[in-house]
């Protein structure tokens, strides 16, 4: 038997379970033995020698150790270097398992000791709990699930830095891992053949490619997001619901149908904005592979429960009501000749089998004479069978078993799967709208106008049945390729209403950004006047993501929902209306703090003007991964809403290295769904929570805070020489090359970019890069000490405002976790690339913050009462210190390579970028 012994790894103290620490010294033990095998001593002491002294530097803080370090990493090999990143970012793949097996564990364990009396934190049980607590009645229970609508949005941007391959691979250590939890189980030969398991897997994980060889296109990013719907999420949602009746049974002794209040949207091949790639055709092909998708994962449930449903009708009476469908279906399908005479005694059997036909003759589509199915009857054919069961007798096969489950999906992704979202910049829509008045001869300026008269005439052209253009012949390809997107959308809502979601309008200043989709939608047949009444089978969703747009939100939307044509919109709505809410944007413009503050003044600004014109509204939430894009604990984000937000409506987007961390098992799926379905309904259970941040006094710091950390943040980026040293010091025009998205950086060239330009995904992702992480707090520092210091009334105030404001916790919690992850020590080094120096001012302020934040909490050092994740940044930075020391080294030769040579460089700075996104768990 092999003995396991290699790499030092230690993974123990405070804040880490020896279950973690066992699994974490495994995978290193193995990983030594791995890089030994293929690399050789001389890289595996590499390996050891560097992380060592990383190590030694932080613990000593000694500048002159991470020097010695550098210098080592110059004279190395390229073919070394290779080795080195290749082993640092198999290890960081391997900690990552661990960790989301951790966390596996841990919510496993919970439910095991979870009763009624004691119900687990942020669980469903617990909101139930609480509400019959609080005295709620059944009645009152029904009215509070019927407000209950939350639509997690999918998105590809910052998309998955890891390649699929390399996802195959870590979900086989996973299993292997999930299997070593019941080691005390398993015998020796049992043990020994995980490991070798464990072994092959890291050997192939190895030696496997990190980086894609081509560009993702979307139909990829399309592929890699029905990975998690028709597996994790296509699981974890029925669960959800079950969760639910649970509880309802358990507190209220109840079991009324639980309405729908979870349903999934998507971005993917719907996201046009900057996406030249995503065409009309390209969104065509992304609603048929989601119903595709669907179609097939009802083909094989209704296949596991035809073997299921084998009951005879000379064992139970079958109702009528069942052999009347069967009459019916074979009027109008004809099974295979030999399943009649098999089965006629197995009714269930016989009407799975004509269901099963209607299914496959959807997903063909070949034959001219297929029937016509849609996911409504689908719904029925489920529901008659569970009556069916019921009336035998089985009433509990009918509540929880698969069929059960089926139903649920049925009723949550229907036949579209994920309903798509279709996204455009206002911009696109004016200069297709300016075109199509000038072709139609209504002005030659359209876009030069001012506002009041771009809506006069769109309130005209809306109101007239007659289109701007008769055909295509003369028109751009920009204004074409916005129609027929118009056309495709209109074909799928005539097909399935539900596999259209919504059109969402990037960059919306004005209100005439918003009639121009309504008018644009009328060209394509999705718009029109009937009676003085319009029909309007598709939302509007205004997104405002700059500071500016933010303030401005309130006025513009008073200002629409007056006007007339857009009243005749809402009413084909049913008086709603969802906004959205950019995180992104809004902190590139105006940095952490004014971002969070405009967004949630904005919030609250938007649903009071939704109210006073009786508007239903929902939320929607465009949060990234990281915390410089509204990351963090979702959770809490929903916690530290503006209250007169709170309506139990919400959506929000899961993006990129997002979905694959929730999602990836459904156990941690499964967690995070429920925390969020907890926290809604608490949110719009409480009628007399007050938060500090209601208070006049409160709004009036944090308005100070938000004005002088903007000033601080806006000083930095504006100076004069700032945008040239980022672009040096940071791998941004390497990013703009990773193969990892099918959208481009920006509109412009690497080269030619400017700051306006660069979206704020990849913005974000170069600092993470660099360890500054610095749009998830930069500014605050500068802002809150001289607050305090200017009053010291401030720093009492602020420390109240931590105790008692959900919303100034969260944020103030969320700085200081970016701050923890930084490496301020690593990314002074990156300096060196540039003849510029920013460094100490950034260093400044962080120092600044630091000491404000520790003043305000009241703890010894960031993250302090979180010693789970400052042990696994502990252990995470030295190994993250050499890829950033290796990087920099790259960075420095491929400037001096000439262009010829640099190729091996390239490469080998991209597998940096992918080791660090690995180590930091983020793509921006």
């Amino acid at each position: 038997m092999q003995h396991w012994k290699a790499l030092n790894i230690r993974a123990e103290g405070n804040g880490i379970s020896e279950p973690l620490s066992y699994q974490v010294n495994l995978l290193g033990t193995i990983l030594g033995y791995v890089i030994r095998e293929h690399a050789g001593n001389h890289v595996f002491s590499l390996v050891e020698d560097l992380r060592l002294q990383c190590k030694k530097a932080r613990e000593t803080e000694s500048e002159s150790l991470y020097t010695k370090v550098q210098e080592q990493i110059q004279n190395l090999s390229l073919d070394e270097i290779f080795w080195l990143i290749r082993s640092y970012t198999t290890f960081f793949h391997l900690i990552n398992e661990a960790e989301r097996q951790e966390i596996t564990r841990i919510n496993q364990e919970r439910e095991l000791s979870e009763t009624p009396e004691t119900p687990r934190t942020e669980s469903i049980m617990e909101a139930f709990s609480r509400l019959r607590n609080k005295g709620f009645s059944s009645e009152r229970i029904f009215i509070l699930l019927n407000q209950l609508d939350i639509q997690p949005t999918l998105t590809a941007h910052p998309t998955e830095a890891r390649r699929g391959s390399i996802l195959y691979k870590q979900k086989r250590i996973a299993r292997m891992l999930s299997k070593l939890r019941f080691r005390d189980q398993l015998s020796p030969r049992e043990l020994e053949q995980i490991f070798i398991e464990i072994y092959h897997q890291i050997g192939l994980l190895i030696l496997t490619d990190d980086i894609r060889a081509d560009r993702l296109r979307v139909e990829d990013e399309i592929e890699n997001v029905l990975y998690f719907c028709t597996i994790s999420i296509w699981e974890t949602v029925p669960r959800i619901y079950h969760d639910m009746q649970n509880a309802l049974e358990i507190y209220f002794e109840d079991r009324p149908r639980v309405p729908v209040f979870f349903r999934y949207r998507s971005w993917i091949g719907g996201d046009r904005d900057g996406n030249p790639f995503v065409t009309p055709d390209v969104t065509h092909h992304a609603l048929q592979a989601y119903r595709l998708a669907a179609l097939n994962r009802y083909q094989e449930e209704l296949g596991k429960l035809w073997q299921e449903l084998s009951l005879s009708s000379r064992r139970v009476v079958i109702p009528p009501e069942l052999w009347a469908s069967l009459k019916k279906d074979a009027e109008l399908i004809s099974l295979s000749p030999e399943i009649y005479p098999r089965y006629r005694h197995e009714p269930y059997r016989l009407k799975l089998s004509y269901m099963l036909e209607k299914i496959s003759q959807l997903i063909s589509e070949s034959s001219r004479d297929a029937v016509s199915y849609t996911s409504d009857e689908f719904l029925s054919d489920l529901r008659l069978l569970a009556r069916s069961l019921e009336a035998n007798g089985l009433e509990n096969l009918a509540a929880y078993g698969q069929l059960s489950d089926m139903i649920i999906r049925a009723r949550v992704f229907g036949f579209h799967l994920v309903s798509l979202d279709i996204r455009q910049h206002s911009k696109v829509h004016d200069q297709a709208v300016d075109e199509l008045l000038r072709l139609a001869g209504v002005t030659d300026f359209y876009s030069e106008l001012p506002e009041s008269q771009k809506i006069d005439i769109l309130e005209k052209e809306l109101l007239n049945p007659r289109p701007l253009i008769a055909c295509y012949i003369g028109v751009s390809d920009l204004t074409t390729s916005v129609l027929k997107t118009f056309e495709v959308v209109r074909e799928a809502i005539e097909k399935d209403p539900r596999s259209i979601g919504a059109c969402i309008v990037s960059m919306t200043h004005a209100v005439s950004d918003m009639l121009e989709v309504l008018l644009l939608a009328k060209e394509a047949g999705l718009w029109r006047i009937q009676k003085e009444n319009a029909e309007s089978p598709m939302d509007v969703v205004p997104l405002f993501e700059t500071i500016e747009d933010l303030e401005n939100a309130e006025h513009l939307m008073d200002v629409l929902f007056t006007n007339p044509v857009y009243r005749l919109h809402l009413k084909a709505r049913e008086n709603f209306q969802e906004i959205m809410l950019g995180y992104s944007d809004s902190n590139k413009d105006g940095g952490y703090w004014m971002a969070n503050w405009a967004l949630q003044k904005g919030q609250a600004c938007l649903a009071k003007i939704c109210r006073k014109h009786h508007i239903t509204f929902r939320m929607f939430h465009g949060r990234g991964g990281t915390v410089g894009r509204g990351g963090g604990r979702a959770n809490q984000a929903i916690f530290a809403m503006p209250r007169v937000s709170q309506n139990g409506r919400i959506r929000f987007t899961e993006q990129g290295e997002v979905i694959s961390f929730r999602y990836a098992q459904t156990s941690i799926a499964h967690r995070h769904l429920e925390q969020i379905v907890n926290a809604v309904l608490q949110t719009i259970s409480s009628n007399t929570r007050r938060e500090a941040a209601d208070t006049d006094e409160t709004e009036q710091i944090m308005d100070e805070i938000s004005k002088r950390s903007m000033r601080a943040y806006r000083s930095l980026i504006d100076n004069e020489g700032f945008w040239e040293w980022y672009k040096q010091i940071t791998p941004i025009e390497h990013i703009s090359r990773l193969p990892i998205a099918s959208r481009p950086i920006s509109r412009k060239s690497a080269q030619d970019v400017e700051f306006e330009d660069l979206r704020a995904i990849p913005w974000g992702f170069a600092w993470t890069q660099t360890r500054y992480n610095l749009p998830g707090w930069y500014g605050i520092g500068e802002a809150l000490e001289t607050m305090t210091c200017e009053n010291p009334e401030n720093l009492v105030r602020l420390q109240e405002m931590y105790s008692t404001s959900i919303f100034f916790r969260t944020v103030l919690d969320n700085a200081q976790r970016e701050m923890a992850r930084a490496r301020l020590h690593i990314a002074k080094h990156y300096n060196i690339l540039s003849d510029k120096n920013y460094h100490d001012r950034i260093a400044s302020d962080f120092k600044k913050a630091r000491r404000v934040i520790l003043k305000i909490t009241g703890l010894d050092e960031l993250m302090a009462d979180h010693p789970v994740i400052q042990k696994s940044v502990r252990l995470r930075n030295p190994y993250t210190d050499v890829l950033n020391l290796l990087q920099i080294e790259l960075l420095s030769r491929w400037r001096e390579t000439s262009e010829n040579g640099r190729g091996p460089i390239r490469h080998a700075t991209f597998l940096t970028i992918n080791g660090i996104a690995a180590a930091m768990q983020s793509t921006g």
